[in-house]
């Protein structure tokens, strides 16, 4: 289980690691990949639950999508014309290499199922990824932010369920903050 532990260390990486393409649009202090990840997941299972997809499935691949990025960091979309990274399958292998078999091939099946895109899952999980993005550019949009519509409009262009697009629709036309009106009737 030392090798597993030591998942967990490199994991707790990605608490440290800021999503750096938001520098490029002028964030000081922009989130990091493993909050990306978290509100991924959330946004994976409200998906999926309306998509005919897995839920639990999807929010797997989406909290795993970013794993391989605590060993090559965030590459902002600008940068990776400039690099060759290597498949985030391959870095998944390394980074699961010490942990016990069934738990390695829990992620390493995740992290490539997510990569390939092909299940209704994975689909969900890469639609939850962007929306999460759409999602974040509205907030520091209400923040003050002016540099973030490129952001919003290719996150909303690479949506491909209608709930991704519904729900991104509802984050561009509502107001961040008005979650706090929401109670029971």
């Amino acid at each position: 289980m030392v090798g597993a532990a030591g998942f967990l260390f490199e994991t707790g990486l990605l608490k440290l690691s800021k999503r750096t393409g938001w520098w490029v649009a002028g964030i000081k202090d922009p989130e990091s990949v493993a909050e990306h990840s978290f509100r991924t997941a959330i946004a994976g299972m409200m998906i999926a639950s309306m998509e005919g997809a897995d839920p639990t499935r999807t929010a797997m691949l989406c909290i795993l999508h970013d794993v391989p990025e605590a060993r090559i960091g965030d590459i902002p979309h600008v940068g990776r014309r400039y690099l060759t990274a290597v498949a985030a399958e391959d870095i998944a292998a390394d980074q699961t290499a010490a942990c016990p078999e069934p738990m390695a091939a829990a992620i390493r099946d995740a992290i490539a199922e997510f990569e390939a895109g092909l299940t209704r899952e994975a689909i969900c999980a890469k639609d939850a990824d962007k929306l999460e993005c759409l999602v974040q550019a509205v907030e520091y949009r209400h923040g003050g932010a002016d540099t973030v519509g490129p952001w919003i409009e290719s996150s909303l262009a690479a949506l491909k369920t209608d709930t991704a697009r519904a729900l991104a629709q509802a984050a561009i036309e509502g107001n961040p903050l008005d979650w706090q009106q929401t109670r029971r009737a």
